[in-house]
């Protein structure tokens, strides 16, 4: 599906937006712009942010721009991957918006040659860009816009390079919108398609509206002259004038919930006055094999028209009769009437809209013309988190791209070296295959690959990967896995064993402990495993057997008791060594060497002890019969 976005050719006049309670969030991104500024209008512009890769430039010519988000811009090199994206936050994450894109060319780059590229919201493929842009879109820019149901807290704008070249962008308006606006009679809801703007005009005017005036457009719409698809031939054939009125008073029933249309849309319109009534016929461009909502505005401002009846014209869409229109029987004069229609598989790129008189001349306000797009498959919650837990574990390069929805647009294809396919009751996109062999990659395989509950193929090969091997990474549907020649550690998981592995290449790491069994049995039932040059495996052929404390996981549960046991003994050891050396001892063993003061001492007494010994046996043998005296203390 190509689907070609709405031009509207910037008048060089800035956007400028205030919303009004309760819908107030609104960011204005200069894209490329270093800094953060404020336009002629009062609207605030932020410097450029939330981008995932690329480079900044200016417009060859600025001097033609009026004001700084029209000279900057920010572009995608091929070196920065295939897509790239901003994520925009939202506030509140849910909730219906409205998104309004500038791109420009102006040979930024001075090759001459406007580039070729898609851009997709929220995994929907909403525009496409080919070379050779119009010049006047190239040189000058063009506005697209569209509304968009959103329930996360960012909103995804992704560019997809054709070929190589570089997707450009100049600026980007998100805007919260009424969740009931443009409700219409449809088989899906709001939020299962999106509103991609293929023509929106008010009548009798120029171009204005956010980015070409300063009128005011609660949505931030803006509004081109009818005259770029009036029909003038045709409308003029039977002598009929095309006129423009405007009103002499204010119209009623404008700029009110849900779709908030402004006062000014009302305010003029265009007639085909002539003998017989007169024709008015539009043409808008289209794409085929889409649905398509036209949105009508009317308002009897012509004052001349006081009664039901007066006016009275039929509505034909690519020939048929699809409506009767009596503005005043129906809402009276200078009141607001609007209403929709669904042009279904349309198969021209032309749709026509003529306003065939019955009764006076047919009256136009404003015309509006939207693509119904399908809201495409997104790739499953749960895995989004996982690709993006491994593009980051994975340290995975930005040249990959590996930016949005990993498996979104269904049109582009998956994240480089990723490969999706569609849930069986169709309702999300499942990674079904991750092929990264020999890409560098440097980190480590995160555990949130337990969330791809429906890969198939792994090969992370040939890379510098370390840490362990996840044991979430055992799917039932796992089927091929190939880890060879990395740095892996730790030992293999029993969970492997669950999965459906065919092929097993786990060689070349630096694995440890015993190998399972119903692992190692791949090879035996027809399959081919690879255990090699992992100097830690053992228990199974070809490999060394593991000792008696080793195990599935290193050591066994016997070797871990008995190193406890060997421990406890050899603390206890440890322990009666000191109490014996410390303790013990210190009570029982005094004989220390002593000072040599206290050691001379000693000597001394026993001297006097000996001589008074000797004393006495003189006195004994002398005195033989007297006696020792002794004294008394008393």
């Amino acid at each position: 599906m190509s689907i070609l976005p709405l031009f509207l050719l910037l008048s060089l006049i800035p956007s400028s937006f205030s919303l009004i309670y309760p819908f107030n969030y609104t960011l204005h991104i200069d894209c490329g712009g270093p800094v953060n500024s404020t336009d002629a209008f009062h609207t605030n512009w932020l410097s450029d942010r939330f981008y995932s890769g690329g480079a900044t430039s200016v417009v060859s010519e600025p001097l033609r721009f009026s004001h700084q988000q029209e000279k900057t811009l920010r572009y995608f090199p091929i070196s920065s991957g295939k897509k790239n994206c901003y994520s925009i936050p939202t506030d509140p994450p849910a909730g219906r918006y409205f998104l309004r894109t500038f791109t420009v060319y102006d040979n930024f780059d001075g090759k001459a040659h406007s580039p070729s590229f898609d851009v997709s919201v929220e995994g929907t493929l909403v525009f496409s860009w080919r070379s050779p842009w119009p010049e006047s879109v190239s040189r000058s820019g063009a506005y697209s816009d569209l509304f968009f149901y959103h329930n996360d807290s960012a909103v995804d704008v992704c560019f997809y390079s054709i070929a190589t070249d570089p997707p450009v962008i100049g600026s980007l308006e998100l805007t919260q919108i009424d969740p009931n606006a443009y409700n219409f009679n449809y088989t899906k809801n709001s939020s299962n398609y999106i509103l991609v703007n293929y023509g929106r005009f008010s009548s009798g005017s120029d171009q204005w509206g956010p980015g070409f005036s300063n009128d005011t457009d609660f949505f931030s719409r803006s509004w081109q002259s009818d005259a770029e698809f009036l029909l003038q031939m045709v409308s003029t054939t039977n002598g009929a004038k095309i006129k423009s009125i405007s009103a002499t008073k204010p119209v009623d029933k404008v700029e009110i919930s849900p779709n908030y249309f402004p006062g000014k849309l009302y305010h003029t319109a265009t007639m085909a006055e002539g003998n017989g009534g007169g024709v008015l016929e539009y043409e808008l461009p289209v794409d085929a094999k889409l649905d398509y909502l036209l949105w009508f505005h009317f308002a009897e401002i012509d004052v001349s028209v006081t009664k039901p009846g007066q006016r009275v014209f039929d509505v034909v869409v690519n020939g048929e009769k699809v409506k009767r229109v009596d503005i005043f029987n129906e809402v009276g004069g200078f009141t607001a009437y609007y209403w929709s229609y669904v042009v279904k598989n349309l198969s021209s790129t032309t749709l026509i809209v003529k306003l065939d008189s019955v009764v006076g001349a047919p009256i136009i306000c404003g015309l509006e013309n939207y693509a119904i797009v399908p809201v495409d498959l997104k790739t499953f919650p749960d895995q989004v988190i996982a690709m993006k837990a491994l593009k980051e574990s994975l340290r995975v390069p930005d040249r990959m791209g590996w930016n949005g929805d990993p498996c979104a647009p269904t049109t582009w294809d998956a994240w480089e070296g990723v490969a999706c396919h569609p849930a069986k009751d169709e309702s999300a996109l499942l990674v079904s295959q991750i092929d990264l062999g020999s890409q560098g990659l440097k980190g480590f395989i995160s555990d949130k690959i337990g969330l791809l509950t429906n890969l198939v193929s792994l090969n992370l090969s040939s890379n510098s990967l370390g840490g362990e091997i996840p044991s979430g990474l055992g799917q039932k549907s796992l089927v091929k896995l190939d880890l060879s020649d990395n740095k892996l550690t730790g030992y293999i998981p029993d969970t492997l064993t669950s999965s459906s592995l065919q092929l097993v290449l786990l060689n070349n790491n630096l694995l440890e402990g015993q190998v399972p069994e119903e692992l190692y049995s791949v090879g035996v039932h027809g399959g081919t495993i690879d255990l090699s040059a992992n100097k830690g495996l053992c228990g199974v052929p070809s490999l060394p057997d593991c000792s008696l404390l080793w195990g599935k996981h290193g050591l066994s549960t016997g070797g871990k008791v008995a190193i406890g046991i060997s421990s406890l003994i050899v603390f206890s050891s440890l322990l009666f060594g000191i109490y014996y050396c410390v303790i013990w001892r210190r009570r029982n063993d005094y004989d220390f060497g002593l000072p040599h003061e206290l050691t001379a001492l000693a000597a001394k007494r026993n001297r006097y002890h000996r001589q008074k010994s000797l004393m006495a046996l003189e006195m004994e043998s002398q005195h033989a019969k007297g006696f020792i005296p002794t004294y008394n203390v008393s």
